[in-house]
């Protein structure tokens, strides 16, 4: 196997055995997938660089192997991670910035040391919204001063979403089998859904965020984005456990995610389906697909049952609310970080701020930098945000998400995660109606995405929602949905917006038996 074609839609379970059975080896698949970056990123944007040390590595790996080592599942599989991912060789992390390209992190992040010691190969970093969209207002997600922005591989005139944009765009192009992304509302589903992959936001404190370049300590949290449920499970399965440098890791295991994913799962389950706080009513194409769905999902023995609304809605809009966390996080844990980096030029957020605006014709061509400007000089109370910190908590968890679960005897809510895409904008900011992506985001707890159909041509996504460290269940669930409807599809990279609407059905499902 030596040509870039072999490799294309191998899964890691897959390629692992091709290695085990010497038909493949870690240096042609990754020189594979080095070839076909070089064919199709130029259409994306979705990475900002590949690792030089790349091949070396999978050589040292390969004879690893050859010597009877073999690490675990990923030994000798190529992984690209979001550029907000410290990684302490040759390659750069920014954040999408140009302000951190002079300097490099003193040690890995967690997970990056994870997933080198698990044998996986760090092949790149992915493009992403800059600053994980956290930094101004009326963005264009996907879009970093560093490489531009991020094309949805389905259609290369529409959002790949953020801020995982290149995390999710080159999954779905099968430039890797497996990406990381970062979520701190949306980032790893939002993008995942657009794409037509799957992607596992996991509960806050499963996957450590040590060496992240953060937003919020509350709410961000590592995940994976992959083309199949089974590929996702196989690495989150390298990222658990408990880490020092991260406290909320202390409730997290060592797990093994696949002996959850069984195709009968959805048998007998009860799923809710809210219709406030943003769940549905945005997307006539999204309602719809999402109607299609829920037959699908009785047929797979599950029981669908309706209202399930959330009974804090109104109360987690209040002012101030999740945002005005987020921002508070920012302000403290960005200085936090910069600190460990030791970045000589950049230490406090205020010194971002100073780069941003001397460097306004690269970095801020499009957008501003506000919610920086926020989160810097705005007179925090600490003891307001502490009381915010808790009714955001209370509201969303045991009155919000678990209310809801228990009342209803719920297995998971289950929503629509987003719109189809919406067209690239870069004068006005990207459209954004609803997502499902809000309630689990304030809340910290997981949320999965797995294809669900397709309009006009462009994937929309069913999301799974549990309470904390239900993250193996909604797994599970999320596995049986794939295996009966294998609803992933290769992305076409239309160029023109107006080929989708002949050549692509409104909906479409397969014959469930």
């Amino acid at each position: 196997m030596t040509m870039n074609q072999d490799v294309v839609g191998l899964t890691i379970a897959q390629a692992s055995i091709l290695m085990a059975q010497g038909e493949l080896t870690a240096v042609q698949l990754t020189q594979a997938y080095l070839d076909r970056i070089a064919i199709i990123d130029p259409l994306l944007h979705s990475l900002l660089e590949t690792n030089p040390d790349a091949l070396t590595i999978a050589g040292e790996l390969d004879a690893e192997r050859a010597d009877g080592h073999v690490r675990g599942p990923l030994h000798g599989i190529p992984v690209l991670l979001k550029d907000n991912i410290d990684t302490a060789d040759k390659m750069h992390t920014t954040a999408g910035s140009l302000a951190l390209l002079e300097s490099t992190p003193p040690r890995d992040a967690t997970v990056a040391k994870q997933l080198r010691e698990a044998g996986a190969i760090l092949l790149g970093k992915t493009n992403l919204s800059e600053w994980a969209n956290i930094r101004g207002k009326s963005t264009t997600s996907g879009w970093s001063a560093r490489g531009g922005i991020t094309r949805n591989p389905h259609c290369l005139l529409r959002s790949a979403s953020g801020s995982s944009s290149g995390s999710a765009a080159a999954v779905a192009a099968d430039l890797a089998m497996v990406t990381i992304g970062t979520e701190t509302n949306g980032s790893v589903v939002l993008p995942a859904a657009a794409c037509g992959v799957v992607g596992h936001k996991p509960t806050v404190g499963l996957t450590s965020r040590a060496g992240v370049i953060p937003i919020s300590h509350s709410q961000d949290s590592v995940g994976v984005l992959g083309r199949s449920v089974a590929d996702v499970a196989t690495t989150l399965a390298t990222l658990t456990g408990i880490d020092d440098r991260d406290p909320a890791t202390a409730g997290s295991l060592d797990t093994d995610f696949l002996p959850v994913l069984d195709a009968n799962a959805l048998r007998g389950v009860r799923l809710g389906v809210p219709t406030n706080f943003g769940f549905t009513g945005y997307s006539p194409k999204a309602d719809a697909i999402f109607e299609r769905v829920l037959v699908t999902l009785a047929s797979l023995g599950a029981e669908i049952v309706h209202g399930t609304d959330i009974p804090t809605a109104d109360d987690l809009r209040a002012r101030p609310g999740a945002g005005h966390r987020l921002l508070y996080d920012f302000r403290h844990d960005i200085d936090a970080y910069l600190a460990e980096r030791d970045d000589p030029a950049f230490r406090t957020l205020e010194d971002l701020i100073a780069f941003n605006t001397a460097n306004a014709d690269t970095e801020m061509i499009y957008f501003g930098q506000e919610q920086f400007e926020q989160a810097a000089y705005t007179a925090w109370d600490d003891d307001e945000m502490a009381a915010l910190d808790v009714r955001l908590q209370r509201q969303s968890r045991e009155e919000g998400i678990d209310a809801v679960l228990a009342e209803h005897r719920l297995d998971a809510l289950i929503a629509v995660t987003k719109a189809p895409s919406s067209l690239i904008d870069v004068i006005n900011g990207e459209k954004f109606p609803g997502a499902a992506c809000d309630l689990p985001a304030i809340a910290g707890y997981p949320i999965v995405t797995v294809p669900a159909g397709l309009a006009y041509g462009m994937p929309v996504g069913l999301s799974f929602i549990g309470t904390a460290w239900s993250d193996a269940r909604l797994l599970g669930l999320a596995y049986a949905w794939e295996q009966a409807t294998q609803m992933y599809r290769s992305p076409g990279f239309v160029a023109d917006d107006i080929a989708l609407h002949p050549e692509t059905p409104a909906y479409e499902f397969p014959i469930v038996l």
